[in-house]
């Protein structure tokens, strides 16, 4: 039986009144995403027509999941709301903490022992306050929650970008900060603004070396990294129904890199199948009394241009297998232009890397995938060229795959198995000759290709691409090998070619595992104490953050005004700082070390305009806040792009800067900033931003009349004695103002607890 089917049980039970409620305000057949939307009112049935894009709403998702990096900060807090239980349905997956190395065996045991404190405190916090922990070796968060909580029609947040994965099965799953998960695990509801909605219609069908990763990347290609900011990306079409539900789960987990709100697709066959071969009868059976609310109104597919803000039609028969990268996930490449582009950008051609696995691309059918291409390899003579890495995304899987022969298929081409993590795709690889930075090519079936993301080397260059299409490239070694036209040469020396892939998208005698790694929480969980040591320099007990003063700020320093893409991985790097994920004074020693300064294209240099020095730039804010110099930090289009780390709010606020001002926010960015009681403005005047200069000092002024829709000035002391006024923008509701005169989102939680 599944997790929580009472729970599913009851939001099915109200949808029948609530789509109704809705169709009837919004007076027009529904996109499955309002639907999901309008069923998840924290007011219960609809009573008004949302404006997309405009709206601020309150929301009641169904459930919560953290993975162990974020999760500590996000119980840190919730610990302070005063509730002796979560209010909703929750979860902790232990996967980010455990690195690559030298084997899923010897890398798992090592990550026990380093992180112990950290896991046995996720354990006991998740045991006292009802919460399920998945302990370190049980799988990826994404794929353990599409393998065991998502279900079609529901909502849930969690505290990664990539919690979009369970559109996959029919979901609005939202990545958010630990802020807002603690919000809804202490009961409050979850605000949002109504989110604008883009259609992609799917004809055709996929064959060949095509997989459902290539239709992500040619989205990405269209829309780049922020042209999904704000929307929730619903596809359908013949062509959605013929995708397998894991690989719609790939769609819909890389829409994180468009800066979609989320992705969905309608319940169909696929999604039935994976829930029954899951062991979810239960939800499949449910989910099949109201599959007409689980999709979208048949008017909207025969007519999407009259009912999404935007319409992208992709026939799936056409695409070809493609590359995007090196560098940021939006530059798309087809495998037919790759060597040319290749040869004209200076990219290496030598593949060093072919990486399997993340969130994005662990399940049974990308592992039975790839390994159709490796048992080729062997069949046919070939040797690989470049080293090779796989981690599955659960020990279900994983199981599954070694019982079914895939992962010795693998191993007998000299693949690295590694643990049932995350691994890789976010900095925790020890990859030898890593600390030399030399330029070097890397190929592999993750999401985000940022510099220095996989490996802390500025000098690899990263592409995405499907499993299937790393195994043959890694096998010949060369980016620009192409295995629909190209042959390779075997070790005897003879010309060979590779065919396409083939592979199961469900095992064909069932899933199986031994031991899936649950540990469900106490009952009463009253007697569970959860200790934290003061002297740990893993985690640290939350002190609030000050109230505002109550006037409009004077003196602020400029402390950095980046250059460029600035994503939350250069505001708060992952890597070896996951291990500070829990102590904010310790991983605070990592803000803003990877931003560029736009005042001499270095990183982690700026001027500290106390002294004249040029100093790194936690060691500088440091120094301002101990002489009570607030500060503001400047930053390009769509900063914060990426993960949902909160981290690259909290560490500013922390440490004592005032106020982000930049072009334009990624949405979650925005969001956390709000939530811990920042101020996050955008330019009026986008050129504005050639105004800030090294030395200013800083005015905001309009705080002491702060109304939703009303700019604050900037002004601008220059140290030439000059000056220069500029407005600047927010779009902080009353409620988040509120956030902002109290100090944060949590001290009014806090203060209501104690009332």
């Amino acid at each position: 039986m599944a997790f929580d089917i009472e729970m599913i049980k009851k939001v099915y039970s109200q949808y029948d009144e609530r789509i109704a409620a809705a169709r009837q305000v919004v007076n027009k057949p529904l996109t499955l995403a309002e639907k999901i939307l309008y069923a998840h009112l924290w007011a219960g049935n609809a009573t008004e027509a949302y404006e997309r894009g405009t709206s601020y709403v309150d929301f009641a998702p169904d459930r919560v999941a953290m993975q162990d990096a974020t999760a500590q900060m996000a119980l840190l807090q919730f610990m302070q709301a005063g509730r002796p239980k979560v209010a909703v349905p929750s979860t902790v997956h232990c996967d980010h903490l455990i690195q690559a190395r030298d084997g899923a065996e010897q890398d798992l045991t090592r990550a026990k022992n380093e992180s112990s404190e950290v896991f046995n405190f996720l354990s006991s916090v998740s045991n006292k306050y009802g919460i399920g922990f998945w302990k370190p070796g049980a799988g990826i968060i994404h794929q353990v929650v599409l393998e065991n909580y998502a279900f079609p029609g529901g909502m849930m947040i969690g505290t990664d970008s990539h919690t979009v994965n369970a559109g996959g099965l029919g979901m609005v799953a939202i990545g958010v900060g630990g802020a807002d998960a603690c919000d809804v695990m202490a009961g409050l509801p979850w605000e949002l603004k109504f989110p604008k909605l883009i259609g992609v219609k799917l004809t055709g069908k996929l064959s060949g070396w095509v997989a459902p990763k290539d239709v992500i990347l040619k989205v990405a290609g269209i829309l780049t990294v922020k042209g999904g900011t704000g929307a929730i990306v619903e596809y359908f079409g013949e062509g959605a129904e013929s995708l397998s539900c894991t690989g719609k789960g790939t769609i819909c987990n890389m829409g994180a890199e468009i800066g979609a709100t989320t992705s969905t697709f309608g319940y169909d066959e696929s999604m039935e199948r994976y829930l029954r071969s899951t062991g979810r009868a239960d939800v499949a059976d449910a989910a099949n009394a109201v599959k007409q609310h689980l999709t979208a109104d048949p008017e909207v597919y025969a007519n999407p241009e009259q009912y999404f803000d935007q319409l992208i039609e992709i026939d799936l028969s056409a695409l070809e297998p493609s590359l995007n990268g090196p560098f940021t996930p939006d530059l798309y490449t087809p495998v037919s232009r790759m060597r040319e582009e290749a040869e004209k950008n200076g990219w290496p051609l030598k593949v060093e890397w072919g990486l399997i696995g993340s969130c994005t691309n662990s399940s049974y059918e990308d592992l039975s995938r790839a390994a159709s291409i490796a048992k080729q390899a062997i069949d046919k003579g070939l040797v690989t060229k470049a080293e090779f890495g796989i981690n599955p995304g659960s020990e279900q899987v994983r199981y599954t795959a070694d019982r079914d022969g895939l992962l010795k298929t693998f191993e007998d081409l000299n693949a690295t198995i590694f643990t049932n993590a995350c691994g890789p795709c976010i900095g925790m690889w020890d990859r030898a000759g890593a600390d030399k930075q030399e330029k070097n090519t890397i190929v592999h079936s993750f999401n985000r290709n940022f510099a220095k993301r996989a490996d802390g080397n500025p000098n690899t260059y990263a592409f995405v691409t499907s499993p299937e299409m790393v195994a043959a490239i890694a096998i010949s070694g060369n980016l620009g090998f192409n295995p629909v036209t190209d042959t390779l040469i075997n070790k005897n020396g003879e010309q060979v070619k590779l065919d396409p892939p083939t592979g199961d998208e469900l095992p064909s005698k069932g899933f199986d595992v031994k031991d899936p790694g649950y540990q469900a929480p106490a009952v009463d969980g009253s007697s569970v104490t959860v200790d934290v040591s003061p002297t740990s320099d893993r985690l640290q007990l939350l002190e609030p953050f000050p109230a505002w003063e109550g006037t409009d700020l004077f003196g602020l320093k400029l402390l950095i005004k980046a250059k460029g893409k600035c994503t939350t991985d250069h505001i708060s790097m992952a890597g070896p700082w996951l291990k500070y994920r829990g102590h904010l004074d310790n991983i605070s020693n990592n803000m803003l070390i990877g931003a560029v300064n736009f005042f001499n294209d270095k990183t982690d240099f700026v001027k500290n305009q106390l002294t004249g020095e040029y100093a790194a730039v936690p060691a500088t804010q440091r120094d301002y806040k101990a002489s009570g110099i607030g500060s503001i930090v400047v930053g390009d289009e769509n900063y914060g792009e990426g993960s949902s780390r909160e981290h690259a709010a909290m560490e500013p606020r922390h440490l004592g800067v005032r106020a982000v001002l930049v072009k334009s926010f990624a949405r979650i960015h925005e969001t956390n900033l709000k939530k811990q009681g920042m101020l996050g403005l955008t330019f009026d005047n986008k050129d504005d931003y050639d105004k800030i200069q090294e030395n200013d000092t800083i005015d905001i002024l309009g705080l002491t009349e702060f109304a939703p829709g009303k700019p604050l000035t900037l002004v601008l002391h220059h140290a030439d004695g000059t000056q220069d006024s500029i407005l600047v923008n927010h779009t902080y509701n009353a409620q988040q103002i509120e956030w902002f005169k109290a100090g944060g989102a949590l001290n009014i939680i806090r203060a209501k607890q104690a009332g």
